[in-house]
């Protein structure tokens, strides 16, 4: 027998940004509960809109799975005496499983003798079970939560009602002084109180009442009136996955509606206009042909009853705000960059690392030391200047400090009208990018420096002064920052490794006014590690793979991303098998050097020694090119050339030979053999053997 299962937690409205990872969390947790609790059933739905969030279980079993369990008991020579009697500890055992000596079997395990009962546990019925989903509801969690009342519980809203059903029956518990019952909720405004008679029924019952419970389905509606207005007014809509999911989440029923804006705000940029519809209003920006059009596409949450009125309303709603970006833009181009610059010399950046000001003067110094080190063309350098000297000029317009989302985009639009190059307002727009893990990374060279040169500075600076971030709590978003960096290093492929460009940071503090705390450097070559193999985790790679090329030194990243790649493949290769175990055994006697010496010709003994050493003559100056030149698969295919002659030299000498100049000197040949080894990766750090 078995029967449906509903679960549904009436909230004040949600915050859109919550809805599916709470969603998720519910489902999720309602899978794992019914596998650790051994309940069986057919299918898991979850729901959510604004005001709720719901699960229905269908034909969830009315009784546990019983099970048949193996328990391991002592070791069998503690379970019984001299004379072959179960001892206390025995008896203790199996009366705590609540059988007896009689029960017992034994096993061995690793060579050891234990003793077993296997005890049926009888599956319990779902009606003494279900009380404690309680729990599965207190433990979603939010990005913010609140208390209400003289309620304990943490929330993102206030709990206003529960429903709780199995079949036709109502599951008791009590949760923030509100009790389960069968009774829902429809729209705040078009819909009633209703009682659900089956959990079956829930979805078309709030459907009668205007909610619309699963959000894909909210979305896919979305989505056809918007395509069925494109038809009617012959124009375009752009599809923003982003803000279509943030609508859908703040309706309960939808209904698009067209609203227009006078023409001439078209003079804005229209990135201001868009951020406005879009950021403050979501609403959906239309365009003709590729051209923005004073029309705007809004989504009500209720049905199309005076929509014409909704419209109305909503455009006032816009113009007032277009009609605040018109007077911002224009009284921002009375001014001159020089004009917001001196403003920043009046804004703390960080009160221990000072202005904005301070801060575009260390971006002007590692910019340029990073041009130098990539040997960049002079007018490129002198673009970089310009633009690192400039790039924050724009938080001071007035448009930024209405739009913060306009940042750098509004940097690249006065830039120009204010008689600046192309590239270098380019590199003003491009300097704040990425600005998270799925954002465009810089398009050219000098945008790309200068966006290093900020995030380093902000990353070096804060840490340098002890804002590291810890836990979750990351206010300066260093962590953000330092992904960035990283995936602009690989992506540009510069010859430039991370220990570089902290050097350059660092001494570029030095030379200010800001007090550096001791170890600074050590812990920001640690920050940065962690971070790549972060990044290396989130492309497939594997974690002993990533610290055996990360942990001694990151290096260049292109190169350390490439390097992990090929060992990553070659794990699985079984003709690499011979060569890693070469390799290793290198490294595994190079922790008993002792020896600064050289290798001296004349203290070879034997022709394996000789064979080796003068292969790893042959190879050295080839392999040390193309690590140079970043050909990490090359570099390891000449390496691997040495893995014949290594075995040849460990099978037919001692290393560690009575003669000590000949100790020495094999010593010396096999701490050579590890510095060339080692600059590619620590072979020892990666289970070989579990792969094989």
């Amino acid at each position: 027998m078995a029967r449906d299962v509903l679960i549904e937690i009436g909230l004040e409205e949600l915050p859109a940004r919550f809805i599916d990872d709470a969603e998720l969390q519910l489902y999720t947790k309602t899978k794992q509960w019914l596998e650790e609790n051994r309940i069986s059933s057919e299918n898991v739905i979850s729901y959510s809109t604004p005001r709720r969030l719901a699960v229905f279980v269908k034909n969830m079993a009315e009784k546990q799975s019983s099970i048949e369990e193996d328990v391991k008991g002592p070791a069998l020579k503690i379970a019984k005496d001299e004379d072959g009697n179960w001892t206390k500890a025995a008896q203790g055992f199996t009366k705590g499983q609540g059988l007896t000596t009689d029960d017992i079997v034994v096993r061995e395990v690793k060579g050891i003798s234990y003793i077993y009962v296997t005890k049926h546990i009888e599956g319990r019925p779902i009606k003494e079970l279900l009380p404690d989903f309680k729990s599965i509801i207190e433990s979603i969690t939010f990005g913010k939560n609140m208390r209400w009342g003289s309620e304990t519980i943490r929330y993102a809203r206030p709990i206003r009602w529960l429903v709780a059903m199995m079949g036709n029956e109502v599951i008791p518990f009590e949760i923030a002084h509100v009790s389960t019952n069968n009774v829902t909720y429809g729209h705040r405004f078009l819909g009633e109180e209703v009682t659900i008679q089956e959990p079956a029924e829930y979805e078309k019952t709030l459907k009668d009442n205007y909610v619309i419970v699963k959000a894909k389905d909210r979305e896919t509606l979305i989505v056809e009136q918007l395509s069925k207005l494109e038809r009617e007014h012959g124009f375009e809509i752009p599809m923003d996955q982003e803000l279509l999911e943030e609508v859908r989440n703040l309706v309960e029923f939808p209904t698009a509606f067209v609203g227009k804006f006078e023409e001439a705000y078209l003079e804005i940029p229209p990135e201001v206009l868009i951020t406005s519809m879009k950021e403050h209003q979501r609403y959906f920006p239309v365009h003709k042909k590729g051209v923005l059009q004073p029309y705007f596409v809004g989504v009500r949450n209720g049905d199309n009853y005076h929509i014409e009125t909704v419209a109305r309303g909503n455009e006032k709603v816009l113009r007032a705000r277009l009609a605040d970006a018109e007077f911002f833009y224009n009284e921002d181009l009375h001014q001159s960059i020089d004009f917001f610059q001196e403003k920043l010399t009046k804004v703390v950046f960080q009160e221990k690392l000072g202005t904005y000001s301070d801060k575009v003067e260390r971006m002007k110094q590692i910019a340029d030391r990073i041009s130098e080190k990539l040997s960049l063309e002079s007018d490129d350098r002198k673009i970089i200047e310009r633009a690192a000297e400039i790039s924050k000029f724009d938080l001071m317009t007035s448009m930024v400090n209405e739009f913060t989302e306009l940042q750098g985009i509004i940097g690249e639009k006065y830039a120009n009208h204010f008689g600046e190059n192309s590239a270098t307002s380019q590199a003003i727009k491009e300097h704040y990018q990425p600005k998270h893990a799925k954002d465009d990374l810089p398009q050219t060279v000098i945008g790309s420096v200068v966006s290093v040169a900020d995030k380093l500075d902000t990353i070096a600076g804060c840490i340098a002064v002890g804002l590291v971030p810890t836990g979750s709590q990351d206010p300066y978003g260093l962590r953000r920052q330092a992904s960035a960096i990283l995936r602009i290093l690989h992506n540009e492929k510069w010859n430039l490794t991370v220990e570089e460009l902290i050097d350059i940071a660092l001494d570029v503090f030095q030379k200010s006014n800001v007090t550096i705390m001791e170890k600074t450097n050590e812990e920001l070559i640690e920050f940065f590690r962690l971070r790549a193999v972060y990044l290396m985790k989130d492309k497939g790679l594997e974690v002993d793979v990533i610290h055996a090329v990360t942990d001694q030194k990151l290096g260049n990243v292109f190169v350390s991303f490439e390097k992990a790649k090929e060992l990553s493949d070659k794990r699985n290769d079984e003709t690499f098998k011979p060569i890693q175990e070469a390799l290793v055994r290198v490294l595994n006697l190079s922790n008993k050097v002792e020896t600064n010496e050289l290798i001296r010709e004349d203290k070879l003994e034997t022709e394996s020694e000789k064979i080796l050493y003068t292969r790893y003559l042959d190879i050295k100056e080839t392999y040390e090119k193309q690590l140079l030149h970043n050909e990490t698969k090359q570099a390891l295919a000449t390496l691997a050339q040495l893995a014949a002659p290594i075995h040849a030299f460990f099978d037919n000498n001692m290393v560690m030979a009575d003669d000590i100049e000949i100790r020495n000197n094999r010593l010396a040949l096999i701490q050579a053999l590890t510095s060339l080894i080692l600059p590619y990766a620590d072979l020892r750090k990666i289970e070989w053997k579990q792969q094989f």
